[in-house]
């Protein structure tokens, strides 16, 4: 249940951060916008480029993702006999 509950939260992060990113690269222009949805490497550029205004972004999908790991590997230790 722990396992669920964590994935589940660190899931929201990841949702969450991930449109204030894209909203933020749209507020900047919609080429950037569109580089950030389509290519990956776009989007760490636009990252490192406007560190300060994706800070929060960046830390939220982190956070969301250290959720989903511990979630996975508690629910993957109480599933091994």
């Amino acid at each position: 249940m722990l396992s669920a509950v964590l994935m589940l939260a660190g899931g929201v992060l990841l949702l969450i951060g991930c449109i204030m990113f894209i909203v933020n690269a749209f507020k900047v222009s919609v080429v950037w916008g569109l580089g950030v949805i389509l290519l990956a490497p776009i989007g760490l550029v636009f990252l490192f480029k406007n560190w300060r205004e994706n800070k929060t972004s960046f830390l939220l999908r982190l956070a969301g993702l250290v959720l989903v790991v511990v979630g996975a590997l508690i629910g993957r230790a109480v599933a091994t006999p």
